[in-house]
């Protein structure tokens, strides 16, 4: 459908206004180099398109402006990082406030009491833990699981994302086996020893990796996010929570990106009732933190099997988690940032981003999908969306993608990297929505060569 030729051409002129429009940032990148590899902090930091990434100034709601003084509409929102937008004025005033009272003392303060009740009240779970990112809290998760069922394998989703846990570095080979994915660094361990892979929606593949009787936990999002928005069929959570029962395997859900579809996630809105929880990112308006939630029964199992003059020997912990910093960024964040109201508006916004977007892919008879998950919406490369994972992945268009996301950065609008989904924050406005839909249009039309 997209001439391969004109994209190249697209491509090509979308380069040179990167570097027209960029020349502090890339200097930044240049000077960044000597001391960083590949000139950023994190690696994945250089895989945006454009010559080298754009460098941030300053960020405020649903807006940021570079080192160059251009100003961006902000949809990528770091990543889920910043739903509540950037620095919320309740979530600041509470930084600033508890950072010249403490900023760490391995010791609690009273907005741990605040924040765990609003956690249990929001996913139903009614004990929580305290970590420094959701990865933390899925490996501490698993640990406890295989703990105390005695068992040495988990669960994972097809081209999950769990954040850097070894054990979810796993995909299918064409065989059915499970095997590690392509520049996993992970330890030398065969993937297949700690870990069973299961497509997303397959009921059926499900029962079969847990039927071995060996499996400690399933770790699985509500709907797929990393890979591109891939939804659940009818039913099918429910299947799983039923396998899990059945077989005595824990269920562990991570609602770190899902959150997007209301303020206790998909579990509060299907009435999902796992045995752990797992959520970071936006929960602490920016600031590093995670958490994880657990039945009263899972709670009991682990207090009858931890000494507590070693737990802390047990790998779960850190002498970070729980930091007084934190805790006050989450209370402030959940009790005024992230409430009902706010995630209705996001919501609406969210719908009113994937109508324009829909809306071009049929004008211009793409053949691409829009997929919804509350505040936040991807078009994905296929006309059917996908049902699994390996479809997400299967969908994808390297160069293609590369060029939809240089040309948004450039017209002033920031989408998720590594696919194409935009996240609406309080602060995001119709306007900012209206405004993408028109810089949209406009680049789907070039595409197909239609002026």
């Amino acid at each position: 459908m997209i001439n391969r030729d004109r994209l190249a051409a697209l491509r090509k002129i979308e380069d040179e206004r990167f570097l027209a429009l960029h020349p502090k940032s890339g200097e930044m990148f240049k000077a960044g180099q000597k001391n960083m590899p590949g000139g950023v902090p994190m690696s994945w930091m250089a895989k945006w398109p454009g010559a080298y990434p754009v460098f941030v100034q300053e960020a405020k709601g649903a807006r940021f402006t570079d080192i160059d003084g251009n100003t961006y509409i902000d949809f990528c929102l770091g990543d889920t990082g910043s739903m509540t937008g950037h620095s919320p004025d309740a979530t600041v005033a509470a930084i600033r406030e508890q950072a010249g009272k403490g900023i760490t003392a391995m010791l609690p303060t009273a907005d741990a009491a605040v924040v765990s009740a609003e956690l249990a009240a929001r996913f139903g779970l009614p004990l929580w833990q305290f970590t420094v990112s959701a990865t933390d809290a899925n490996r501490h998760v698993i640990r406890y699981s295989r703990m105390i069922t005695g068992r040495s394998k988990i669960v994972v989703i097809d081209r999950c994302y769990h954040g850097s846990v070894d054990e979810t570095f796993a995909t299918l080979d064409s065989a059915g086996n499970t095997v590690a994915r392509e520049g996993n660094i992970g330890a030398p361990v065969a993937l297949d020893q700690t870990t069973r892979v299961v497509e997303f929606n397959d009921i059926a593949g499900m029962e079969k990796a847990l039927a071995h009787g060996d499996v400690a936990a399933i770790l699985m999002e509500p709907a797929m996010t990393n890979v591109g928005i891939v939804l659940p069929q009818a039913g099918y959570l429910e299947a799983v929570q039923e396998l899990a029962k059945k077989y005595g395997t824990i269920l562990i859900i991570d609602e770190t990106h899902t959150i997007s579809v209301g303020p206790g996630g998909m579990t509060a809105d299907r009435g999902l009732k796992p045995d752990f929880l797992t959520i970071g990112k936006a929960i602490g308006g920016g600031i590093p933190t995670g958490t994880f939630g657990m039945t009263q029964a899972i709670a009991d199992k682990i207090k009858s099997m931890v000494e507590l003059e070693i737990i802390d020997t047990g790998g779960v912990g850190g002498t970070l988690a729980g930091n007084a910093l934190s805790l006050a960024a989450m209370r402030a964040t959940l009790t005024q940032v992230l409430t009902q109201a706010n995630f209705d508006r996001m919501i609406d916004l969210g719908t009113r981003w994937s109508d324009g977007v829909d809306a071009a892919i049929d004008e211009f008879d793409l053949p691409w999908t829009v997929n919804r998950l509350g505040a936040r919406g991807e078009y994905m490369f296929g006309k059917v969306a996908p049902v699994t994972g390996a479809d997400a992945n299967n969908a994808g268009d390297f160069e293609l993608e590369q060029y939809i996301h240089l040309r948004m950065l450039n017209d002033g609008f920031l989408i998720t990297p590594f696919h194409n989904m935009a996240l609406m924050c309080p602060d995001t406005t119709a306007a900012d929505v209206d405004a993408h839909t028109k810089a949209f249009h406009t680049m789907c039309g070039e595409l197909v060569n239609q002026k």
